[in-house]
């Protein structure tokens, strides 16, 4: 296992037994430790290398610290400085702190604690930067283009998310399983003024109904068996952020009177606690379920469904947007290969032709897993082939493109089978597509010039659009 690089840091001191007493001592304590006798050694160093920390004395035998202090901060604004002196007052050390300094030690001062201000104020810059870093992961992983397609679906898609995000409205998103509700959930709020805030997730269906009141609104403790203490629910740990509540569906009629009061007031109660508590969130709800349906049959609120349903957002399925297909596989498998650290691979047209004719029962979750698959099981190839694809999928694949035809002891008539068959794909396209003539053509892989031909041959223009 690699050891984490050692923070550094330059002392500045010119009484030679102090100098090195300070480099031993800081060095005990995990740091790589380089010193200078003067200010023209140190300006020196800090000219070749961008330290983690400085210790400078205030009275160098060639110039004030506070230059060597000034050199330091325009150089590296990072950098976690300390002043050391034997004669300074709160003038100076007020001064130090102006000019960037984390702290200012008069002598004679422990070693341990220069040792601990300086690996605290480093540990703090470290989290800072790492903190920085992650949230520029989670802007790159949830922009608005990770959302991958070029259908009008899709492109409807982008447009609502656009003006969605920076509101605070309610969104109701619907989709199938593994269309990706949570992503686009995700992507709300981190295009969202609440993005420096929470995002928490509460999955209705995953959590036990005894369970799932306490971990929505918190409870006391001693308010049932096992509540031990005190403990927060995920309405107060959304708290200015945003709350997702997944499959709300799955939600019993007496949680759901609970939530919709929660929505109302914008307040919770613990569990053994008569005491409301304010929150301040946005929800984003989301289902699979057709919800108007459950309000006609008694299992779902009216009132809670409108209280959800203020921005409405679906998420169509794959297998109405194949031609999103491509633009998906060679974001997956880009995706795919850098996360392992493998040349770029590209997908055979055959294989292309499997992924495109599949009906992807799992959509997007499950082309994404199927992508990753094949990248590993093509090992060192470069290209795909259709052997690397799992094999429902090649059988899936192909038992959706025609029916097996039936031959009888006295044969068929071929013409009329082949244009019959022609006919029921051009009938499934159209109703597909809506009667989208152009969409039509580019699922059947033909130009419209042909597809139009095909359509006046087979007399179906008529009901074509």
């Amino acid at each position: 296992m690699t050891q984490p690089t050692p923070p550094t840091v330059l002392v500045v001191e010119d009484d030679a037994n102090l100098r090195l007493t300070l480099v031993e001592s800081l060095e005990a304590n995990g740091f790589a430790a380089a010193q200078a006798c003067d200010a023209a050694d140190a300006i020196d160093r800090l000219q070749g290398f961008a330290y983690d920390g400085l210790v400078v004395d205030l009275k160098l035998p060639d110039a004030d610290g506070m230059t060597v202090l000034r050199e330091a901060m325009s150089r590296y604004p990072a950098i976690r400085a300390v002043v050391i002196t034997g004669f300074g007052g709160v003038g100076e050390a007020v001064q130090a702190i102006r000019q960037g300094a984390v702290d200012f030690l008069i002598k004679p001062f422990q070693l341990s604690q220069l040792a601990r201000v300086l690996s605290a104020s480093v540990e703090r810059l470290r989290l800072k930067e790492e903190n920085k870093e992650l949230k520029a992961q989670l802007h790159d992983r949830f922009r608005f283009d990770n959302v991958v397609g070029s259908h009008s679906s899709v492109q409807a898609l982008f447009a609502t998310l656009r003006l969605v995000a920076p509101m605070n409205s309610t969104v109701l998103i619907h989709g199938e399983t593994g269309t990706g509700k949570e992503l686009i959930a995700r992507t709300i709020h981190h295009h969202s003024p609440r993005a420096e805030q929470r995002f928490v997730a509460f999955n209705a269906a995953a959590i036990p109904e005894p369970l799932a009141e306490a971990e929505l609104f918190g409870h006391v403790k001693g308010a049932f068996t096992g509540a031990v203490a005190n403990r927060s629910g995920r309405f107060e740990l959304a708290h200015r952020g945003t709350l997702f509540i997944d499959e709300v569906a799955s939600m019993s009629l007496a949680l759901q009177s609970k939530l919709l009061r929660a929505l109302q007031e914008r307040e919770v109660e613990r569990i053994g606690d008569p005491k409301p508590v304010k929150v301040d969130i946005r929800v984003i709800a989301a289902t699979n379920t057709d919800l108007k349906a459950m309000v006609r049959a008694g299992t779902f609120r009216e009132d809670l469904f409108y209280r959800l349903n203020v921005i409405p957002v679906h998420l169509p399925p794959l297998r109405n947007r194949r031609e999103d297909i491509p633009l998906l596989a060679h974001h997956f498998l880009k995706k795919s290969c850098g996360e392992n650290g493998l040349p770029a691979k590209t997908l055979s047209q055959d294989s292309m032709r499997l992924l495109m004719s599949y009906d992807w029962p799992g959509n997007v979750r499950q082309f994404e897993n199927v992508i990753e698959y094949a990248t590993t099981m093509s090992a060192t190839e470069m290209e795909i082939r259709p052997d690397a694809l799992p094999g429902d999928i090649r059988v899936g694949a192909a038992n959706t493109v025609v029916n097996p035809v039936a031959i009888p002891d006295e044969g068929i008539h071929f013409t009329s089978v082949v244009s019959q068959l022609e006919r029921d794909l051009i009938l499934r396209c159209l109703e597909k597509t809506g009667g989208n003539k152009r969409q039509a053509a580019r699922l059947l892989n033909l130009s419209r010039t042909t597809f139009i031909d095909k359509l006046q041959r087979l007399s179906l223009e008529q009901g074509a659009a």
